[in-house]
């Protein structure tokens, strides 16, 4: 992913967004790494693959919403 370059405003809204996504993205990420830890080499593709990608869309899914959260404790500027 790309670099963004934000506004000051943005980049502490930013810095909130990712506070609340990776507090919740823990829980995930330390099961997953259970997960890989229990798995012989051979078995890390298939069915175990698809459960860490599985934990990867939640992450990203909580962060989408934690996002739209921020935004709705400022609410919106621009007229409907």
């Amino acid at each position: 992913m790309d670099d963004v370059i934000l506004t000051p405003e943005q980049e502490a809204e930013a810095e909130r967004v990712f506070d609340q996504a990776m507090a919740q993205a823990r829980v995930d990420l330390k099961q997953a790494a259970r997960l890989m830890v229990s798995k012989r080499n051979n078995e890390f593709f298939g069915e175990t693959e698809f459960v860490l990608r599985d934990a990867v869309n939640r992450i990203a899914a909580r962060t989408v919403d934690a996002a739209l959260q921020e935004r709705k404790k400022r609410g919106t500027k621009v007229r409907r």
